[in-house]
């Protein structure tokens, strides 16, 4: 038996939770996601990825829940289970004494936030008083390689599943930050209301991911393709038919949420101080996070913001990459005490 378990790192996003184990690197990648059977009294029956295979076809007594809404704890009972199994899914649980935790949190985490998140990670197995709650955007440029800890500017735009972080980093902490709810979901639920209003038909989160994936850009392509949904008639719910979806009319219904990520960049330019402003304007603006991948992001950035702008080499692993860095040189975090871009949990 182990007596002390490694310290892990883990990135709590909306849609994924990813883990990183001290000396191993990140062991595991799965959705942050949980199937239930049941009333009141529900009986956990899947979780993480084959969760994810039931979105949409659970019927009866089965549903699925995402623990977290807009990067925060919005089932608490879910989020504890989860991060317990994930956890020993990762380290195992012959252990005598818990591990040091570091999780990835919004940059506009308050108070009841930052001790519901806490109190389900020690209730999940860190160590009490061993936890460190780091900013998601500060994770996501120390995972992009950026030089968070010189005294130069850099910004990162981490569109994850349900926020956007967009920061300007210096000296080990955050200088000026934006969070706002929309990321990748906020995309799907777009086209979900796009395929409601526009033809009457109803798909599911799974449906709208696979469209986005596929046809989902951030500026008009040339490139016109489509696909062919099939849905039950949301008016009647009794007939299904065909409806085809192009590449321009999903370009339409992403425009809301592209230009709501744009504007919380620009909300922290206008107000980063203009050495550090410079700074940015010279190294560029790095996006990370899943919905960075989203065909023209960064080009779309580049052309409205006139200035450059780069998609990080592994956009999505950049904030447990971060946090992970962290756990391997525990002496950083002394830098980072006086700043906001960490916190003892």
């Amino acid at each position: 038996m182990a007596i002390i378990a490694p310290d892990v790192a883990i990135d709590l996003g909306t849609a994924n939770t990813r883990i990183y184990v001290r000396h191993k690197g990140i062991v595991l990648d799965e959705p942050t996601l949980m199937a239930f059977k049941g009333g009141k009294k529900r009986t956990p029956v899947a979780i993480g990825e084959d969760a994810r295979l039931l979105l949409g076809r659970t019927k009866g007594d089965l549903t699925t829940v995402q623990p977290l809404k807009n990067g925060l704890i919005d089932d608490y009972d879910t989020a504890e289970y989860l991060l317990e199994y994930l956890m020993r899914k990762a380290i195992g649980s012959s252990r005598l004494v818990r591990p040091r935790g570091f999780i990835t949190v919004p940059s506009n985490l308050s108070a009841v936030d930052r001790k519901v998140i806490t109190g389900a990670a020690t209730s999940a197995g860190i160590r009490k008083g061993a936890l460190h709650l780091i900013e998601k955007p500060f994770a996501a440029a120390l995972g992009t390689g950026l030089p968070v800890f010189d005294p130069i500017g850099s910004m990162v735009v981490d569109i994850g599943g349900g926020t956007t972080e967009a920061a300007v980093i210096s000296l080990g902490g955050i200088v000026i930050s934006r969070s706002i709810p929309v990321g990748g979901d906020a995309m799907n639920e777009a086209i979900i209301n796009y395929c409601n209003r526009e033809h009457n038909i109803q798909i599911g989160p799974a449906v709208a991911e696979k469209i986005k994936l596929d046809l989902g850009s951030a500026l008009p392509s040339g490139d016109k393709r489509s696909v062919f949904v099939r849905s039950g008639d949301s008016l009647s719910r009794l007939s299904y038919q065909n409806v085809e979806i192009t590449t321009d009319a999903v370009y339409e219904a992403l425009k809301e949420p592209c230009q709501q990520i744009l504007a919380a960049a620009q909300y922290v330019l206008e107000r980063t101080p203009p050495e550090l402003a410079g700074d940015v304007m010279r190294s560029g603006i790095h996006l990370t996070g899943g919905g960075a991948l989203l065909y023209g992001m960064e080009r779309f950035f580049a052309t409205e913001l006139d200035m450059p702008v780069l998609l990080a080499k592994e956009p999505l692993a950049c904030s447990v990459l971060g946090i992970g860095h962290l756990s391997e040189n525990i002496d950083l975090l002394q830098s980072m005490i006086t700043s906001q871009s960490v916190r003892i949990g």
